[in-house]
């Protein structure tokens, strides 16, 4: 999602809601529901949103212009920080 809006040159605030409480609660508040992520666009709310997803909102709403400019990292998948990891898993027949 950032990678979208760095490719429009969108300003944006980072929040944190995995360490801090109360921004965890303003955007189930705001969301109506958990999951992240979320972003706030003219104060509309678009919750547990891709990238391309934001890139869409976007673009249907006049937000933005298209550009041929790429995105500067996959707007399609977290990011590698944010990827769950965890023990392989193993099948057994």
């Amino acid at each position: 999602m950032r990678a979208v809006l760095r490719k429009y040159d969108l300003p944006y605030e980072d929040r944190d809601i995995i360490n801090d409480p109360n921004q965890r609660q303003e955007m189930i508040e705001k969301s109506g529901q958990m999951l992240s992520p979320c972003v706030e666009i003219d104060g509309r709310m678009l919750a547990d949103i891709s990238g391309e997803e934001v890139e869409a909102y976007l673009l249907a709403n006049n937000v933005v212009n298209p550009t041929a400019r790429q995105a500067d990292a996959p707007t399609n998948q977290p990011c590698a920080h944010e990827t769950p990891q965890g023990a392989p898993m193993f099948f057994q027949r």
